[in-house]
């Protein structure tokens, strides 16, 4: 008779607030209620950050370059970033956050993972702990949360999705498989734009289609992706919630539908991942001091060039520049380019009180 203790089912909670910065803006001047607002720079090389629901309506999405996002809303009201007032928002959140756990996960200042297996206020019901916390985040900040709430973590996330904005969805262990076999592999969290393509060229377009591949198909097409494809395929995923994350690195990459060959083309694709880095790194309060560009070329073969400065980059911009001159060292490419990325390294907390620049879009 076996006697072995079956393990215990985690309760998983993925808290994501809407819209957060455009939602910050909007709350802090009422003018802009119910307009389609973008945070970020309405300059020619200017990215979208964040785009409040209104904006999202005509297609105005985060990372997305602010002349693109003017001419699919032509009224789009720009609005730069106040990070110390996202940050400030951020911690009254997860103080919120810490009376129901310690297992708390931040993934950036607007979302996070919580284990409520074993919580500080002894409450059974897990959608009852994500609807309390939804409701002391609103009373608290004025501002709409969502959540995702299931037995780990790849789940909630997509949960969280579902009934956004300012609802929550739960996804049962009885109803975890049957939810990832009918999902579209591109919706899957973890799967970019480029995985999703070579997916779709083996046929693989649902998460059904994901879990008649083998592990050693999909390790032997996705490298140490491979095993964590074939867990979620079934609705399976071992990670724990971590509470003490350290990153080593941020970065940005993007595969090109055609391949590179023109220098100027290939700066121009590093603007937007300098921008997306940058952002990543200042919405976790961090500053960096390497920059490595990663050239892939069309037979595969990849080189890395970096380099290190004695202070920390003080924003985009200098990222970027950097970025470009390790790209010019490696001009001419010995063949066409088709994946570019851009990382920065040797992270530190930001100083407090240090005024930093926040050039998120270029023309700030």
């Amino acid at each position: 008779m076996d006697t072995a203790t079956p393990p215990l089912l985690r309760k998983i909670i993925h808290v994501d607030m809407d819209a957060f910065y455009a939602s910050v803006e909007q709350r802090d001047n009422p003018s802009l209620l119910g307009q389609p607002v973008a945070v970020g720079g309405a300059a020619a090389r200017g990215v979208v950050a964040a785009a409040s629901y209104e904006a999202r309506a005509f297609g105005v999405r985060s990372a997305m370059p602010s002349v693109t996002a003017l001419r699919k809303c032509p009224q789009l009201i720009f609005v730069k970033p106040r990070f110390e007032v996202y940050r400030a928002v951020s911690q009254e959140i997860r103080a919120i956050f810490a009376q129901y756990t310690h297992l708390i996960e931040p993934l950036s200042l607007d979302e996070a993972y919580l284990d409520v297996t074993e919580n500080l206020k002894g409450m059974a019901i897990a959608t009852e702990i994500a609807a309390e916390i939804r409701a002391r985040i609103r009373a608290t900040t004025g501002l709409n949360a969502s959540a995702g709430i299931s037995y780990n973590k790849f789940l909630a996330k997509m949960a969280s999705d579902l009934n956004k904005p300012n609802g929550q969805a739960v996804i049962t262990p009885k109803n975890g498989p049957a939810f990832v076999a009918s999902l579209p592999v591109k919706k899957f969290h973890g799967v970019g734009p480029a995985t999703a393509e070579k997916m779709q060229r083996l046929g693989i377009e649902t998460g059904a289609d994901l879990r008649e591949r083998s592990l050693a198909f999909l390790t032997d097409h996705f490298g140490k992706s491979g095993a964590y494809f074939y867990g979620i395929a079934r609705g399976v995923d071992q990670r724990a919630v971590k509470p003490d994350r350290v990153r080593k690195s941020i970065g940005a990459e993007d595969t090109f539908a055609q391949d590179l060959i023109e220098l100027a083309a290939a700066k121009a694709e590093l603007a937007p991942l300098a921008a997306k880095v940058w952002r990543h790194a200042h919405t976790h309060a961090l500053a960096a001091k390497t920059v490595t560009v990663k050239i892939k070329y069309a037979d595969f073969q990849q080189i890395t060039r970096s380099l290190t400065v004695a202070h920390p980059f003080a924003g985009e911009h200098e990222i970027l520049a950097h970025a470009e001159r390790l790209l010019e060292g490696a001009f001419p490419f010995r063949k066409p380019v088709r994946l570019l990325g851009v990382t920065v390294s040797k992270l530190q907390p930001e100083a407090e009180g240090e005024a930093r620049q926040l050039d998120l879009a270029m023309g700030f």
